[in-house]
């Protein structure tokens, strides 16, 4: 799995055709995913590797407990236990949502990335969007040709047990491989087409 880390600036910025709503960009890197079914795959002609479904959306909580009993006892969707990932800093939960999934973020440790996306974001908000791919091995090869840096030589394994590599520049990028069948997820935090935001659910925007 990778991810790709925006080097956006922090910031509050207006969205275009928003009603004057703020959104807070914001740039942190990201996590993982799983997936069991065959993605729809599309791509630049003549590339080694494709792009395949939406996996799933995660979202950073300052508080899990409360997110969790919100799509559990209020909305009904299925969660996932707790599951704590110490060498990325996080506990994560999924949400099994039918056509994909949320992804709850909630920091480990004190080095914990989360934590510090959640000083920036006080009331939490979007991290990172998950896309397949077919080929993590083939990505990697191309997008190092193309200048997006990693943040580890090596992929480190992720929340399924699969192998996934964060990435440095302007969207964020999970990957992950199943046993016989190579996926690769694109973490885009995105706004309509163009800017990554956060948005401000407290009362200070």
């Amino acid at each position: 799995m990778v991810s790709l880390v925006p080097t956006y600036k922090h910031g509050v910025r207006r969205a275009e055709g928003c009603s004057g709503r703020s959104f807070r960009c914001s740039a942190l890197p990201l996590m993982r995913a799983h997936s069991t079914t065959a993605p729809l795959h599309q791509g630049l002609p003549g590339s080694l590797w494709k792009l395949g479904r939406l996996n799933h959306i995660a979202i950073a909580v300052p508080d899990m407990e409360k997110a969790t009993a919100l799509y559990r006892d209020v909305l009904g969707a299925t969660v996932s236990d707790k599951v704590p990932l110490p060498e990325h800093g996080v506990y994560t939960v999924f949400v099994e949502l039918g056509n994909t999934k949320l992804e709850l973020l909630h920091p480990l440790g004190e080095k914990s990335p989360i934590a510090g996306f959640l000083q920036k974001n006080k009331s939490g908000g979007m991290h990172h969007i998950c896309i397949e791919v077919d080929d993590i091995k083939a990505a990697i090869v191309d997008l190092k040709a193309k200048n997006i840096r990693t943040l580890s030589a090596e992929p480190r394994i992720g929340a399924h047990g699969k192998p996934v590599m964060f990435l440095l520049k302007t969207v964020t990028v999970c990957w992950w491989s199943l046993k016989r069948r190579e996926h690769l997820s694109l973490t885009w935090e995105l706004f309509i087409h163009k800017y990554i935001f956060h948005r401000q659910f407290d009362n200070k925007s």
